[in-house]
């Protein structure tokens, strides 16, 4: 879908861009951490958890070492949980280590007015008191934050309007990588 031409899309990362923009990441992240024995990686659930994996298999290819990451769903501590018609139904946390004194970096598909990764915070927050938590976004849609949160760590800074929307597709679930930029009122 990403190398056709799609009505009323437009194309931000191809695939190639795509990759390009998860190595430099890594190498952002190498460049703030001297090692990473004191450091994990959060993935947040349903979608940051792609780019956590990716940035985990990336490092431990560049520096041979293992890499604490794990998945953290923030499903029951978003403020608007209980607003919703649905019931909601959770994603799985997988975290099997603590999070005490660890270097924190919290990992997200694409970040706009922040609630989510707030809603991070508080969770990751249960599985011990970090050192320092850092944010990565692989988007990072900066004109509509209802929070004062900014990313340590971007992939690709795009100023959209709230009647747009960002979507990440990931080989994983879409069977491709790319970002697209919508208009809401044509999908």
């Amino acid at each position: 879908m990403c190398n056709q031409k799609i009505m009323d899309a437009t194309v931000i990362l191809d695939s190639k861009q795509f990759q390009l923009t998860i190595k430099r990441l890594c190498f952002q992240l190498i460049e703030n951490h001297d090692d990473f024995s004191d450091s994990a990686i959060l993935g947040l659930q349903p979608r940051g958890i792609y780019l956590a994996n990716r940035i985990q298999k990336e490092l431990e290819a560049i520096l041979g070492e293992k890499i604490l990451t794990g998945a953290l769903d923030i499903t029951f501590y978003r403020d608007d949980f209980r607003r919703k018609e649905k019931p909601l139904i959770p994603s799985v946390t997988n975290l099997d280590f603590t999070i005490e004194n660890k270097r924190v970096i919290i990992v997200d598909d694409v970040l706009f007015t922040g609630r989510t990764v707030r809603a991070g915070m508080e969770a990751a927050m249960t599985y011990g008191r970090p050192s320092e938590i850092e944010l990565m976004a692989f988007i990072d849609r900066r004109f509509k934050r209802n929070l004062p949160i900014q990313p340590n760590y971007v992939g690709k800074t795009i100023d959209s309007i709230t009647e747009e929307n960002v979507q990440v597709k990931w080989k994983e679930t879409d069977n491709e990588d790319c970002v697209l930029l919508f208009n809401k009122i044509s999908q």
